[in-house]
């Protein structure tokens, strides 16, 4: 099976113009649709962040009103609480890519 690095922002927030914070985050969905299917299919999935902290979900992609309903909601945050990858992810400056199969960018 394939080895497959998910390289995604380890960012909580972002400073604005005016020196304020915007939450932010990666888009679970993007996160774990694709985690899910590639599990699920019997591939590994490595994360990596820029520096190795665990990654935050944009708190607007759990809503409900941005997953079809409580369902959904509850669906992607059960695939990112139960995701090993997520909570012990590489710092990108040591990642190797010639070690990985596939690179994917979870957006935000």
């Amino acid at each position: 099976m394939a080895k497959v690095l998910f390289i995604v922002s380890g960012a909580s927030y972002w400073v604005v113009k005016d020196g304020s914070r915007y939450a932010t985050g990666y888009w679970a969905e993007e996160f774990a649709n694709p985690y899910r299917i590639l599990t699920d299919a019997g591939h590994e999935v490595v994360v990596a962040t820029p520096d190795g902290v665990i990654p935050t979900p944009d708190m607007m992609s759990l809503r409900p009103a941005m997953n079809g309903g409580i369902d959904g909601a509850l669906r992607m945050e059960s695939i990112i609480r139960e995701a090993e990858a997520m909570r012990r992810p590489l710092r990108l400056s040591d990642v190797r890519l010639e070690d990985y199969d596939a690179v994917y960018l979870p957006g935000g």
